[in-house]
């Protein structure tokens, strides 16, 4: 098992470095980077550790996402071979090869380190803590309590979710009689009190800023009311560790918790508890994000315990579990991969599991080179939003470019730092005279803010120029630049334009020999000249604009009861009829381009549909 384990161990390294090295940077690693160009003992969102690694990666490789990710690599691969040593000494060598060997093959925990995170020191936290805590059982030592004073401190040092594992340590430890004698020696209380100073950068953060980081860690992100959300987490959490692998760790958790040894309730309780915890959490906290990595401390808890109950499985059972969590593995690497490669990526723009937070940075970064060279020199950058302003940097090698007001800013915890580091805008009155491009994230917000959101805009900075737009993937990811020359614009607020296609519906079938294209088109401000319909990119017929359609404008009501401005309400429909000619049968993306009344060019997000065969 020896052999196995490190065949696993290098071969898993070696494809996380390969994936690691394309992957597009994922938006909470750029904001990491750069909360580690701008040195803190804590964070609006994190404690230090995680932005100190990550300015630790850069240092050395320089700024690209491979050296960012280095570090956190290099502790994810720490993780497999202290749980093979942890489960070793407790259970014997054979078992602490096979533990170690499925920490690589659970795909949350294989692909830690994939991605500049906390989980990864997390991970390494808690296995340290669960190391120390079983050692503390059968014996207080100074080795033991130096083990848990960094394990205590790394965690406190890496995210404020770190507190479930200490809490539940701590009560594990109470409920053993070994663990309440443990916690009486002078030498495990001194390294409580080393891991609890851990966390007075962040206390001290939250002093100074209102406890913005704490409320929205535990308040403001959280509903604090019951839904029904929760039921899904037994079969996302069966889907991730894999149906095998996870009922082998609900049993361990189960038997472990009756065994007459301390170390094997000790492992139990906490990993169940842990688990189970989350479970309950699950029912009243954030469903927004993505929290299926949260209880991964939990199984790490009870992979020592795995062994144990594999043995008295049969052969089959146990080569098919095995089986089950290495496809796993691989299918995550897999989506990795996918998102790595831009042809892959635009295909699933119609799919639900888009991945809009790694997609279309770099294509952002072309165009606002591009935008920068052609406007006059000392031409200053300005995003709309944390994401937008993260990732140009990140790509810019510029931490310190400006961003507005924006409601994710507030809903990731990210508007007090910006704040701190002064790089909120509030608009012009804020940038001044010079000339400013503005960078907008326009499916940053749901489609029916979206016009809110341009009247925002024009509260901060004014009436819109005519805006360059860039639609990635079809335009599932859409960007807008607005290039202001410096003179203060007047007049109306003049926002891009706005669409819907009501016929053919996304995905729809059409054809063969033509179809019918009918929707509306607003633009605020100065209104729309005309609409062509496009398909796969080039312009196949020419829209008859100006049909009426009523209730577009009561719909598009802003949140001060002023309705979209278009001059040309309630003529803003639009029909057409689309010859196909050489197309081939099978999925192709339509589209529409939109002609302002002040000159502007726009090219709506495309729609997949299907070509039906002669």
């Amino acid at each position: 098992m020896r052999n196995v384990f490190w065949a696993l161990w290098t071969l898993v390294l070696l494809l996380k470095l390969a994936v690691a090295a394309k992957l597009p940077l994922f938006v909470d690693e750029a904001f990491y980077w750069q909360e580690g160009r701008h040195p803190a003992a804590a964070y609006s969102d994190l404690p230090g550790l995680t932005a100190w690694l990550a300015r630790l990666g850069v240092e050395l490789g320089g700024t690209r996402p491979l050296a960012l990710r280095a570090p956190f690599l290099a502790i994810a691969a720490l993780v497999p071979w202290l749980l093979a040593r942890v489960t070793a000494r407790e259970f014997g060598a054979r078992n602490g090869w096979i533990a170690g060997s499925y920490a690589l093959l659970l795909p949350l925990s294989g692909t830690l380190g994939l991605l500049a995170l906390p989980d990864a020191m997390m991970a390494l936290a808690t296995l340290l803590c669960l190391d120390a805590g079983a050692r503390l059982l059968r014996q207080v030592d100074a080795r033991s309590a130096v083990e848990l004073a960094a394990g205590l401190a790394l965690g406190a040092l890496s995210h404020y979710r770190f507190i479930a594992v200490i809490g539940v340590g701590f009560l594990v430890l109470m409920l053993l009689p070994e663990g309440r004698r443990a916690l009486r020696d002078v030498r495990v209380l001194t390294a409580v009190a080393i891991g609890a100073s851990a966390w007075a950068p962040l206390v001290a953060w939250n002093l100074d800023n209102a406890d913005a980081g704490l409320r929205f860690q535990l308040v403001d992100r959280h509903p604090w009311a019951f839904h029904t959300d929760g039921l899904w987490f037994v079969a996302i959490q069966a889907l991730l560790v894999t149906p095998f692998l996870f009922a082998a760790l609900l049993a361990a958790g189960w038997r472990g918790a009756r065994d007459p040894s301390p170390a094997t309730r000790y492992f139990a309780l906490l990993g169940s508890l842990i688990v189970l915890g989350f479970f309950v959490l699950g029912f009243f906290a954030d469903t927004e994000r993505v929290s299926f990595h949260w209880p991964l401390p939990g199984f790490m808890a009870l992979l020592p315990l795995l062994p144990l109950v594999l043995a008295r499985w049969p052969e089959w059972a146990r080569g098919l579990c095995a089986g089950l969590a290495g496809a796993a593995l691989l299918a995550m690497l897999g989506y990795y991969v996918a998102v790595s490669r831009p042809e892959l990526r635009a295909r699933s723009a119609g799919e639900k599991w888009y991945p809009a937070n790694f997609a279309g940075w770099d294509e952002l970064a072309r165009a606002v080179r591009a935008k920068l060279a052609a406007m006059p020199p000392g031409t200053r950058l300005v995003a709309d939003n944390f994401k937008v302003g993260a990732e140009l940097g990140f790509a810019l090698d510029d931490p310190r470019i400006a961003v507005l007001d924006h409601p994710i800013n507030h809903k990731h915890g990210r508007a007090p730092q910006l704040r701190l580091w002064g790089l909120h805008r509030d608009g012009r009155a804020d940038w001044g005279e010079g000339p400013v491009l503005l960078v907008v994230g326009a499916t940053e917000v749901a489609y029916k803010n979206l016009l809110q959101r341009y009247h925002d805009l024009c509260a901060m900075v004014g009436p819109l120029p005519p805006p360059q737009v860039l639609n990635v993937d079809h335009g599932r990811q859409r960007f807008v630049l607005f290039a202001f020359d410096g003179a203060p614009r007047s007049g109306d607020c003049t926002t891009p334009a706005m669409a819907w296609i009501d016929q053919p519906a996304a995905g729809a079938r059409v054809g063969p020999g033509a179809f019918a294209v009918t929707g509306w088109a607003f633009k605020d401000g100065v209104g729309l000249d005309k609409v062509e319909v496009m398909l796969d990119g080039r312009v196949v017929a020419q829209a008859h604009y100006g049909r009426e359609r009523i209730g577009v404008r009561e719909y598009w009501t802003l949140r001060d009861g002023r309705r979209s401005s278009d001059p040309q309400h309630p003529q803003v429909g639009f029909e057409a009829t689309v010859q196909l000619d050489a197309e081939p049968p099978g999925r192709h993306w339509l589209g529409l381009r939109l002609h302002g009344r002040d000159g502007s060019v726009e090219d709506w997000a495309e729609q997949p549909i299907d070509l039906r065969r002669p």
